[in-house]
């Protein structure tokens, strides 16, 4: 691990003045996975600017019934919190089917949104990673890509993202509010993360100095009837091999609401407008959600080890909307 300074900010506007003045530095929430990458030699600042202690570790509600979210409030408050839990259950458990009690207790929610890939090529510094090092290659295209993309992927990258809380934002129409030197700007969260094209090594939409401070979700009652399914290899602490996010409101047999997003299948949270546009008024009923599965899925591309994926995304969304039109059936 190479050499580095450790300063400690204030204020948000401290910490941003700060990262500014020094440009290979990097924020300092929880840490779970900066330092995992310094750890690795992926990342090496020159100095750390730790953020922990600034106003930004609250859970506030809005008046409309939607929620503020500090950047610093650790998982494991948001998934406890009690407006989470009645009014966003899908996000309560998309936090909770993610890596551990210990690493939940320290991950912020701002260092979730920005953790990078877990693509065993990207770590491994003897292989060719077009993330890691651009225009080097993606030596995951002809490798063993089992738990690599079949949406959004390209020609130079198909590492997936990594977060389950991000797949329930997407879901849910949160913002992102971030600070930078020049002023404050929202960012819808769906247009947050990139994909690859020919630039992987750019994953999001953050400046260099922009700092992360508030995850604003928006209130809407249909939100409470919704769910977050996760197929994985084994029971905890592994990333999805595919994941839904599902909000769905049902009345008279047919949807009123729906929101659908996808994890382990894209190189960011996947947000299934082409599912949702088919389901706008049709009948909750098993033919309906396995035509939007389709049709969301049709652009979906498999490599050698993973075609498996596309029948499973469609089968994990036919299922979980099944459960969510049964659960809204019974309320």
């Amino acid at each position: 691990m190479n050499n580095f300074t450790f300063q400690r900010a204030e204020s948000t506007a401290a910490a941003v003045d700060r990262r500014a003045q020094l440009p290979n530095a990097k924020f300092l929430g929880g840490g779970t996975n900066l330092v995992d990458l310094m750890r690795s030699g992926l990342e090496a600042p020159d100095a750390l600017v730790d953020i922990t202690g600034l106003d930004q570790q609250g859970i506030d509600e809005r008046g409309d019934g939607g929620i503020l979210i500090g950047a610093a409030v650790r998982n494991t408050a948001v998934a406890g919190h009690r407006l989470v839990r009645q009014r966003y259950p899908v996000l309560s458990q998309a936090i909770l089917s993610g890596a551990s009690g210990q690493i939940r207790n320290m991950a912020t929610v701002g260092g979730n949104i920005l953790q990078r890939t877990r693509c065993a090529y990207f770590y491994d510094q003897t292989a060719h990673c077009n993330k890691r090092t651009p225009e080097s290659g993606c030596d995951a295209l002809d490798g063993f890509n089992r738990a690599h993309a079949i949406l959004g992927a390209s020609s130079s990258c198909v590492a997936t993202h990594p977060s389950d809380m991000c797949v329930a934002l997407a879901a849910l129409d949160a913002t992102i509010h971030v600070e930078g030197r020049h002023g404050s700007r929202t960012i819808p969260f769906t247009e947050f993360h990139l994909l690859p094209g020919k630039t992987p090594e750019r994953e999001s939409q953050l400046a260099p100095d922009e700092l992360i401070t508030v995850v604003e979700v928006p209130g809407f009652a249909a939100a409470r009837t919704s769910r977050y399914r996760k197929v994985r290899d084994r029971a905890s602490y592994a990333f999805a091999l595919v994941s839904v996010a599902a909000v769905l409101e049902v009345d008279h047999g047919h949807v009123t609401a729906v929101r659908l997003a996808l994890g382990g299948v894209a190189p960011k949270p996947w947000r299934a407008w082409r599912a949702e546009e088919v389901l706008a008024a049709a009948p909750a009923t098993a033919q309906e959600f396995a035509r939007a599965a389709d049709a969301e899925l049709s652009s979906a591309r498999g490599l050698t080890h993973n075609n498996f994926k596309i029948e499973l995304a469609r089968r994990v969304i036919v299922g979980t909307l099944l459960e969510l039109a049964a659960q809204g059936a019974r309320q």
